[in-house]
């Protein structure tokens, strides 16, 4: 064995698979398409069989078909080789995945039904003769098999090609180390093409996802597909594979699909986080739709026409049309692969023979060898010095030394967290003696780390996976209930706000809410959304808009004193959509302007007329609209729109007019669920920012009014409102372009319960949503380096953060009480020095490079709360009294 080299391929985090096969294989074999119809049989679960002439190939293309789908998972039976006595295997009833030589073809195809058979050697996918009908496999939604098929096109699958432009060379070990970094290199970029490939299929679930109540409304999901990608989509979410990946998604699983579809939100998307608006067309993807031919089709047809399968849709055009040369740009940052940086540790000879001696005689030469490397290994080298934990923890474990394989695992929370083998470490404990469990009790880190590998088995224990899909309430609802309903429904989660809706619904009756009223007032709601996406203004309208402004309602055609149109609602202004040969816009008023609303009548012959009228404060001209039965309804959604842009604009919140918002559209579907005469009075009930205007004026004083700039909710989308209870600030530059860092300034919230809300301070859009550490109050954070932040718990954590991954690496266990503050000395701006301190009166003074502690001081008080630096003396604050230390920092 000692010429051996054996390479072990990294992986970029615990929960992505090893890589050591050639990912490309596939792609030689099959065409794209081809591929995205295999993927397909795999994400519907069907009973599929590989065949080939070459054994190895069997293996090889099963197991890359399972990575191509991670990080879902295939959940059955999974056999890449099935010899001649095994192929009654292909009988079993259950979704399969199998191989079998080329030979068995014939056999298995005539006397197995509804079997999808894939021939590698020659690329086709059939299905097996005794099928009845022939099994329909869907397409992959269009848009992302057209972002595939282009990066398909794009790669460079033939070594030899890309040894064309390179140098040649004698040296075999050199020839052998540019294949393996050209075979990385590639596998990186089919793991990223086909992660973004699920990404794109499934981003949008989120978008229907009730994490309050783990609820998945299928139906309104499909609903938003386009019409030609529904079929994928309805066997798709019947499999066992997608309810894994909802229950992921629910548990807010920060995977490499969260990472993939966090990294690649649009700025449109992380302001959504912060507002649960109803979903509309923003004028930017209303004018790339007008050319985008999967969307000419009318998603309305999807609620309301119930012989859908009798119409016969507009083909679009063939898929093979789109295959042009990938843009260069398109991809710079998904395709973009590094050099990956590889550690080499030279393992120790192996004895023989394999005798008892000799092996602990090999265990203790590995042993000492990583040990050496441990300690020649410079501190700042942090993830390497993980992996030498880890493996001599592991060394220490096969030796039977539990106590010192606890100690090097207990050390990967200083060096990388994401390493630490909770279940391996869980087993440790509870298979040891009790005289070594007795030892380690005795210490008082090892005591801590079983103490929270115990309580995180307990937690697991507890947790509830279920998920559950949206369904129509079938008996009387009481308050409590209809708020959960609505929140499941995703139709508004503010509590408040449904409770304002459930008094509007029951107006003139009991203080409960029958079925069928839900019913008609959840269709309403859905109808008028859909309706809203069919909106499909002309360029000459599109222009006097901005790009992110969204149609929430349109009326009927009226009258007006500007002529005749329907009268449109953004979240920023009215217009008139004029009608007549051409389209038009007429500016009627932005709520801002708005100085006074009117209801009243106008004489038309022996009629009086409803009008609408609204004077604004840039127009002599009043405006009139006669908006006959729909002039009430109108005239408290101009109200309530008005009313809450002046309170957005004075108290520098534009949640405001989100909220706004939520209450016109709440009021516009009571009117059209209820169909009574109390209904304008019962819509009323939602009209609040126009009654708080009325009864409580708000007045901001002047000097908040010229000092606040903006005011933002970390609490958005959450179902109460939160405390803040810790603020940290770090520094960046606005413009990555022009400016090194490639950094935005942000601004994180330690919210209840360990969350950490992040916000990008240059567009104030939420950056990281909701990331948790552990589940106490956080009690102080800093940024200590330009990469890391560190946050004190009460849970006696400091818990380190990677501002570049946003992920929580490693922490500090060496407090015994809550950790209250964290502060930093720096010598010539450097920083040189971490304190932290802890309510029992603990000082610890740390190296910030290698995390481990210099000093540790304890003072005799309790209750202590907030430290200082100040002429290299520490001051210290308790709750009681103020106390002076001069601690010198040299010390």
């Amino acid at each position: 064995m000692k010429p051996l080299q054996i390479i072990i391929p990294s992986r970029e985090d615990p929960d992505s698979p090893i890589i050591d096969l050639d990912l490309h294989l596939p792609l030689l074999c099959f065409k794209p398409e081809q591929v995205l119809q295999i993927m397909t049989c795999i994400l519907t679960e069907q009973r599929i069989v590989f065949f080939s002439s070459d054994w190895a190939l069997l293996t090889l293309i099963a197991e890359c078909f399972m990575l191509y789908l991670h990080p879902l998972q295939w959940q059955h039976t999974f056999v890449p080789l099935l010899s001649r006595q095994m192929l009654d295997f292909v009988m079993a009833p259950t979704s399969f995945l199998m191989g079998c030589h080329i030979d068995h073809f014939e056999e298995v195809s005539t006397e197995t039904e509804e079997l999808i058979l894939i021939n590698i050697d020659n690329g086709d996918i059939t299905h097996s003769k005794m099928a009845e009908e022939e099994l329909e496999i869907p397409d992959v939604p269009a848009q992302a098999a057209e972002t595939f098929i282009k990066r398909v096109e794009s790669l460079q699958l033939h070594y030899d090609l890309e040894l064309c432009h390179i140098r040649a060379s004698t040296d075999l070990g050199e020839l052998q180390m540019r294949r393996r970094a050209w075979q990385q290199k590639l596998n990186t970029e089919v793991q990223q093409m086909t992660l973004q490939l699920i990404v794109n299929i499934f981003r949008e679930v989120k978008d229907h996802l009730n994490y309050e109540h783990r609820v998945f409304n299928s139906e309104e999901f499909l609903k938003t597909r386009a019409t030609g990608d529904q079929p994928f989509y309805k066997k798709v979410l019947e499999t066992y594979m997608f309810h894994s990946f909802l229950k992921a998604r629910l548990n807010r699983k920060m995977d490499a699909f969260a990472r993939l579809e966090l990294s690649t939100q649009s700025e449109e998307d992380r302001l959504n986080l912060m507002f649960h608006t109803p979903r509309r067309l923003t004028m930017e993807k209303m004018a790339s739709k007008r050319f985008n031919p999967q969307y000419m089709i009318s998603r309305r047809m999807v609620i309301s026409m119930p012989n859908l399968q009798d119409i016969k849709l507009p083909e679009g055009p063939a898929r093979n049309s789109s295959l042009r040369r990938i843009e260069t740009s398109f991809f710079t940052n998904c395709s973009s692969v590094g050099p990956l940086w590889v550690s080499t540790f030279k393992i120790p000879e192996i004895h023989f023979p394999l005798m008892f001696q000799c092996v602990h005689s090999y265990y203790t030469d590995f042993f000492n060898h990583l040990s050496k490397a441990i300690n020649t290994l410079p501190p700042d080298n942090s993830a390497l010095l993980a992996r030498y934990f880890y493996l001599r923890g592991l060394i220490s474990l096969m030796q039977g030394k539990l106590l010192n394989a606890l100690s090097d695992f207990q050390n990967l929370d200083k060096t990388d967290l994401r390493i630490f083998p909770t279940d391996l470490v869980r087993k440790i404990v509870e298979t040891m003696p009790p005289s070594e469990r007795l030892q380690a009790d005795r210490k008082p880190e090892l005591k801590k780390l079983i103490s929270r590998v115990m309580e995180k088995q307990r937690e697991v224990m507890k947790i509830d996976d279920h998920v559950k899909n949206f369904e129509l309430p079938k008996t009387h609802m009481q308050l409590d209930d209809f708020v959960k309903r609505i929140q499941e429904s995703g139709i508004v989660k503010d509590i408040d706000t449904i409770h304002r809706l459930f008094d509007a619904l029951t107006v003139g009756h009991q203080k409960q809410i029958d079925p069928e009223t839900f019913r008609d007032f959840y269709n309403y709601w859905k109808e008028t959304e859909a309706e809203a996406q069919e909106v499909n203004l002309p360029p000459t309208v599109i222009e006097h808009l901005d790009k992110n402004e969204c149609v929430y309602k349109l009326s009927c055609s009226v009258k007006t004193n500007y002529g005749v149109g329907k009268i449109a609602l953004t979240q920023k202004r009215l217009f008139l959509l004029t009608e007549g040969g051409r389209p038009g816009y007429v500016q009627i008023a932005a709520f801002r302007d708005i100085e006074d609303v009117k209801s009243t009548t106008v004489a038309f012959l022996l009629l009086r007329i409803p009008t609408l009228r609204i004077k604004t404060l840039s127009k002599k001209e009043v405006f009139e609209a006669n908006l006959k039965t729909e002039c009430d309804l109108w005239y408290l959604i101009v109200k309530e729109m008005w009313a809450g842009k002046k309170m957005a604009d004075d108290h520098k919140d534009p949640q405001y007019i989100q909220q706004a918002l939520t209450n016109v559209l709440l009021m516009d579907a009571v009117v059209g669920a209820l169909q009574s005469s109390k209904t304008i009075y019962a819509a009323s009930k939602l009209s609040y920012f126009d009654r708080m205007k009325n009864e409580v004026p708000m007045m901001v004083p002047k000097t908040t009014s010229e000092t606040l700039k903006h005011k933002i909710n970390p609490s958005a989308g959450e179902t109460f409102p939160q405390a803040i209870d810790v603020l940290l600030y770090t520094p960046g530059h606005l413009d990555p372009s022009e400016r090194p860092g490639n950094a935005h300034p942000k601004l994180w919230c330690a919210l209840n319960e360990g969350k950490v809300v992040v916000f990008d301070a240059s567009s104030w859009s939420i950056q990281q949503h909701c990331f948790k550490m552990g589940r106490s109050k956080l009690t102080c954070m800093i940024m200590v380096e330009q990469s890391h932040v560190w946050i004190g718990s009460q849970d006696s954590i400091i818990y380190i953060i990677n501002t570049h991954s946003m992920s929580c690496n490693k922490q500090l266990n060496d407090h015994r009480s809550d950790v209250t503050d964290i502060i930093v000395e720096k010598k010539n701006g450097i920083p040189s020095e971490a304190y932290s301190s802890s309510l029992d009166g603990t000082v610890i003074a740390w190296n910030i490079s290698t995390l481990k502690v210099n000093r540790v001081f304890q003072l005799p008080c309790q209750n202590l709360t907030s430290i200082k630096l100040h002429n290299d003396q520490l001051w210290c604050c308790n709750l009681d009294h103020s106390w002076r230390y001069c601690l010198c920092c040299r010390m």
